[in-house]
């Protein structure tokens, strides 16, 4: 009897069986549970799964920079405003080629995303953006030229676990332009010692940018020139490239030079203050923590290991010892920022990420410190955003805070005391009016260069004051909902005496306590209203500022009536007491009103003092 014959591929039972599974069976790829339907979005997954998977390093890399964007974004938009961000939205409602504390990249950031949006968003839209522009740009210069997938994952973990780079990813501070700018400056400069055709036409470009964004890219130049090829300093490109630089900084050169060089002179002495142990070690803490301190360690090796192949790769390892070792240096004189060292975050990334490839058991190690960082991030971002545990710090409380404020002043201006944030915080959540008053015992800034107060002339304002103010005055105090207290007084008819200009004659560079000195006053009065100075409320005070915070004042006792749109003379005695010796202060005059603060009218004169028993 024959057997019956197999049936051809071609019939319905052999079809049947190549084309369909059995109930239970497992095809690769698209069930995973047994006796499970697929579905389409069985399908789409696994289509999306190979679909990943055919990536390159590059665009896994442009992947990952595109999910944390969405994240910036999204954090952008629903955290509110830290104080300097309200401060650099303040600067952008009046576009400028500088301002008194920064250049003006952060403005114009600023002001063209607010075309865009509004709140929060808007002012930090743009700011988001940078980011991933340049950590692409990093990417690319870093790049291995046998880079895989994994390198890629690498790179992008090492990125987000550096907690500097999570913060300033998304907010609006002169930082973020910084690092995009010192990014392209890095590109340049490769292909500058690279001797490529025109890179020196960039490089001068780049230069004006990092100056345009922030002067701390300075040191990036100066660490760049420490590593060129002795042969460039003998060829005109380098020197075209500072040509350049030169040119376009010429619009800021000249605004500085309009404003007194105002900028430099508070960067460079401004923020000088008495030698603090604290200061050197609150640096040194900030340092392992801002750069994750799982990595700490790493970066350390990873910097012994190399030695840097090329003028880039050398530049990448100066800039971490550069950067730390300069601020270290300057927190001997006051207090320094972490953020300020923010552009060795590049020279980190690259070291660690270049040790950890080529060592299997670091790369585990910095994978799993890495994503373990990303997730406590993660956690941080979302309190930012909700505050479930409310937390009072300047991102929280903002609207009720500051809304309790213009509810006192119901219409009325308000003049700040000293929070030159706090003032601009007011403006961006109320849209009521406001002045921050310049004050001798803290800071000059931005504020100085804004007329806000002459428009309250005449006006009825609300004055911020301390709660132990003048007893005449009908001080109240509020409590916020964001823990502070707003204490104030109401000026039923505010005149602002801040622009009148106080110069001198007879102060000798050095002079003895105990001394009486002859001086000669040039005061200039702009406003259409006279002044009268040792009546009512204001007087005419000397003052004696040393370094940032110590300053003593005096009353000259002058009465005198200073008329509208006049200048006088007038001749003032004083004895230099005792209390002034053995340092050197800058002194000048100011019109000092009760309940307000002041800074110089007028630019104050250098001067030593002396022990009475000293000889001259």
């Amino acid at each position: 009897m024959n057997s019956p014959a197999k049936p051809a591929s071609g019939d319905l039972q052999g079809g049947f069986r190549n084309s369909a599974p059995r109930i239970g069976t497992k095809p690769a790829g698209l069930w995973r549970i047994p006796g499970k339907i697929p579905t389409f979005a069985d399908g789409m997954k696994a289509s999306l799964g190979k679909w990943y998977a055919s990536w390159g390093p590059d665009r896994l890399v442009l992947c990952w920079l595109g999910v944390w964007w969405l994240a910036n974004v999204i954090q952008a938009g629903c955290t509110q405003l830290a104080n300097d961000e309200a401060y650099y939205h303040m600067f952008a409602e009046h576009l400028s080629w500088g301002y008194f504390d920064h250049p003006p990249m952060t403005a114009l950031l600023v002001w063209l995303g607010e075309r865009l949006f509004g709140g929060e968003l808007g002012v930090r839209f743009c700011f988001t953006l940078l980011q991933p522009l340049y950590l692409w740009v990093l990417w690319r210069l870093i790049r291995p030229a046998d880079a895989a997938r994994r390198d890629a994952v690498l790179f992008v973990t090492i990125a987000a676990a550096t907690l500097m780079l999570q913060l300033y990813g998304f907010i609006a501070v002169p930082d973020g332009p910084l690092l995009f700018t010192s990014a392209l400056f890095l590109w340049a400069f490769r292909r500058f010692t690279g001797e490529r055709p025109g890179a020196w036409l960039w490089l001068g470009v780049t230069m004006a940018l990092m100056a345009y964004s922030k002067y701390h890219g300075a040191l990036v130049v100066l660490f760049a020139l420490t590593v060129t090829p002795r042969r460039l300093f003998l060829r005109p490109g380098l020197y075209l490239a500072g040509a350049v630089t030169l040119l376009l900084l010429v619009p800021h050169l000249l605004w500085q030079y309009h404003h007194d060089w105002a900028s430099f002179a508070y960067h460079l002495s401004g923020r000088n203050a008495l030698f603090r142990v604290s200061y050197v070690t609150d640096f040194l803490a900030n340092m392992l923590v801002v750069f994750n301190p799982f990595f700490v360690p790493l970066y350390v090796q990873a910097w012994r290991k190399n030695r840097g192949r090329t003028p880039l790769e050398r530049l990448l390892r100066l800039l971490p010892v550069g950067f730390i070792g300069f601020f270290l240096l300057s927190s001997l004189r006051g207090y320094v920022q972490p953020q300020w060292v923010i552009v060795a975050s590049f020279g980190l990334l690259y070291l660690l990420f270049d040790y950890a490839r080529r060592h299997p058991r670091t790369r585990r190690y910095v994978l799993r410190a890495g994503l373990t960082t990303v997730v406590l991030v993660v956690v941080v971002r979302l309190v930012m955003i909700f505050n479930p545990t409310g937390i009072r710090f300047e991102v929280f409380h903002n609207p009720e805070s500051y809304g309790a404020i213009a509810a006192e002043a119901a219409g009325r201006p308000v003049v700040f005391r000293h929070g030159y944030a706090t003032a601009a915080k007011y403006a961006f959540y109320t849209g009521g009016e406001a002045y921050c008053q310049p004050n001798i015992r803290y800071r000059t800034h931005q504020w100085q260069f804004r007329d806000d107060d002459t428009r309250f002339t005449g006006r009825e304002v609300l004055v911020e004051c301390t709660p132990d103010a003048d007893s005449t005055r009908d001080v109240r105090t509020i409590r916020l909902a964001n823990g502070r207290t707003f204490t104030w007084f109401v000026d039923s008819s505010f005149h602002p005496v801040r622009r009148v200009d106080i110069s001198f004659q007879g102060l000798p560079e050095r002079v003895l306590a105990g001394d009486t000195l002859h001086l000669t006053l040039r005061l200039e009065n702009p406003y259409p209203y006279a002044i009268r100075i040792g009546e009512g409320d204001t007087s005419l005070t000397m003052l004696w500022k040393h370094g940032r915070f110590r300053v003593e004042e005096f009353s000259t006792g002058a009465h005198f009536t200073l008329p509208a749109d006049t200048t006088v003379m007038r001749e003032v005695c004083f004895r230099v007491p005792e209390q002034l010796a053995g340092e050197t202060f800058d002194a000048g005059f100011a019109l000092r009103r009760e309940g307000y603060t002041n800074w110089f009218n007028g630019k104050p004169v250098p001067t030593e003092v002396g022990g009475m028993n000293e000889q001259r």
